[in-house]
């Protein structure tokens, strides 16, 4: 996992090759006033899914794990909180991975929290149980899905 903000961007471009593309993409659209939705920037190797979500508390949300894809995800307005949890730790499952959607839920807790603010973001690897979307005001979002 990665703590970061959109102003490091010089850094952030170098954690992956589609990386300098979604800094391309972000200063030519203004996210916040797009559909809400998938909006694919290369294909399905790199898109954002712009989104409001129903948000979670520590206690009732889920861990989440992706074997393909690599997770940015980006405040736009409010403060979320994400947690975190190390897929090595992870040891009961809800279900089984869902290939097409590229995601795996556990109903484990999460050891570690961080709260972003508008601009700040974290980065995902299929290594990195995460728990997103709590809070108690609406949020808007986006996340991008990177192909590893």
């Amino acid at each position: 996992m990665i703590l970061s903000n959109l102003n490091n961007r010089v850094e952030l471009e170098k954690l992956h090759p589609l990386m300098p593309r979604l800094f391309e993409f972000l200063e030519n659209h203004d996210v916040l006033s797009m559909p809400l939705g998938i909006h694919e920037i290369v294909g399905r190797d790199l898109f954002i899914n712009n989104c409001a979500p129903d948000l979670f508390t520590r206690e009732n949300a889920p861990i989440e794990v992706h074997r393909d894809y690599i997770d940015v995800q980006v405040v736009l307005q409010g403060e979320e909180t994400m947690g975190w949890k190390p897929l090595e730790e992870i040891e009961e499952w809800r279900g089984e991975y869902d290939e097409a959607k590229d995601v795996r839920f556990s109903d484990e807790r999460c050891h570690h929290f961080v709260t972003l603010k508008a601009g700040e973001l974290t980065v995902f690897y299929p290594e990195d149980g995460h728990a997103p979307a709590i809070g108690t005001a609406p949020i808007r979002k986006f996340i991008a899905k990177l192909r590893k």
